[in-house]
């Protein structure tokens, strides 16, 4: 979860307790939105960090029904058109009790726990399977894995193999040349250093994938 979706939670269970007569302290809400926000980006650091490369981690839009799932993606790709987060949306619609329409099953069958669960990756699965190289874009502050391959010389089956590193994208630009465009992508890893990927979409998709 970003720290915007973990806030998002939070602000529901704020005036949960508002309603129950147990409002918490300006204090107690700064503390808790802190430590939850450092647990669940050190959770996120390590899970990347210590991932099988070759992983296939349970993806609980597995769950969903087909129907279900033809209308959650639709959802998603109708916000990315529009420049949204698609998880805030549905938090806001949850937090001030408003109808989220077609996806409204999201909250009366499944709930909160189930769509914190959701990562860029379990949707890119889905999305990329149906539009190949036009599936989730990314956005500044993600997390993604990249492959050495894009600075040196790798083979499947040799000495120098594929390997995996994470980071976080930091800035994004796409450049337009004639009938031509392609999207450049900056990456900050772990240990400070920032490097430009040229093409992200277009011709370098294979060395980059989404971190669990």
């Amino acid at each position: 979860m970003t720290p915007a979706e973990i806030e998002a939670v939070l602000q529901l269970a704020f005036i949960q307790c508002e309603a129950l007569l147990c409002p918490l302290t300006k204090q107690q809400k700064q503390i808790l939105l802190r430590v939850l926000t450092e647990l669940v980006t050190s959770k996120s650091l390590q899970s990347s960090t210590d991932a099988d490369p070759d992983r296939e981690a349970a993806n609980p839009l597995d769950e969903l029904t087909p129907q279900e799932l033809g209308l959650l993606l639709q959802f998603v790709k109708e916000q990315e058109e529009q420049d949204r987060s698609w998880k805030i949306e549905l938090l806001n619609d949850w937090l001030y009790n408003r109808d989220s329409e077609s996806v409204q099953f999201l909250r009366d069958k499944y709930g909160i726990q189930w769509l914190s669960r959701i990562k860029p990756v379990h949707l890119a699965q889905y999305l990329d399977a149906q539009t190949p190289w036009d599936g989730l874009k990314l956005k500044v502050g993600d997390r993604i894995e990249v492959s050495n391959g894009l600075w040196e010389w790798v083979q499947e089956n040799g000495p120098c193999r594929r390997e995996w590193f994470p980071c976080t994208v930091v800035q994004l630009s796409l450049r337009t040349d004639s009938d031509v465009s392609d999207c450049n992508c900056v990456v900050r890893f772990d240990n400070g250093m920032e490097y430009e990927i040229q093409g992200i979409y277009e011709w370098n998709r294979y060395n980059w994938r989404w971190a669990i």
